[in-house]
């Protein structure tokens, strides 16, 4: 099976260009997708349900916020039973926890494209901040591609419990990776 790896990631943080106007994100050209370690094999996963509210002001980065959630049972593993598996209650719980939710605290600038994300990630109840990189490519036509990626510790979030907690068969770190494409409303 599948670890659901969490994941979630969330999405994390993308950031739009233009001074604090709420950006529209083209979700045929964004993803949330992870990589899992199942008994040291790399599994690949995404998700196909997630919306975002943000907004980027590259020339004053601190001002800008970044909100993001992530249907967890929209889990892809390319796995029907996997993915059955993974939003029972060991791991998404789906039923009682519906979706992931981040919401940035605060945003710096790294100099040249990179900024920092920081803020608390929630999944399954629990709430932990996280920091990610990304780098923020605008194009002259102004739609702005937001990367990066960033691990996450599954079992802090309790995704795989009991006989899955065990790391030797699922790894506890799981790299979510993002891409945001995204433009200010007009």
């Amino acid at each position: 099976m599948r670890p659901l790896v969490s994941t979630l990631l969330v999405a994390l943080l993308p950031l739009a260009a233009g001074a604090q106007t709420p950006a529209t994100v083209q979700m045929d050209k964004s993803f949330i997708r992870f990589v899992s370690k199942q008994m040291n094999v790399p599994v690949e996963g995404r998700f196909k349900k997630f919306s975002a509210n943000l907004s980027y002001d590259a020339k004053k980065p601190e001002a800008s916020k970044a909100e993001f959630e992530v249907e967890l049972g929209s889990v892809d593993l390319g796995s029907p039973e996997a993915e059955t598996e993974v939003k029972r209650k060991t791991w998404f719980n789906t039923d009682t926890f519906p979706k992931a939710k981040f919401v940035s605290a605060s945003v710096k600038s790294l100099g040249g494209d990179r900024i920092e994300v920081t803020g608390p990630l929630t999944i399954k109840g629990a709430s932990i901040n996280i920091t990610t990189v990304a780098t923020v490519k605008t194009d002259a036509a102004g739609v702005s591609v937001a990367e990066g990626k960033f691990p996450l510790k599954r079992l802090a979030y309790k995704i795989g419990e009991g006989q899955w907690a065990d790391t030797d068969t699922v790894a506890d770190e799981v790299e979510v990776r993002y891409r945001f494409t995204f433009s200010s409303r007009k």
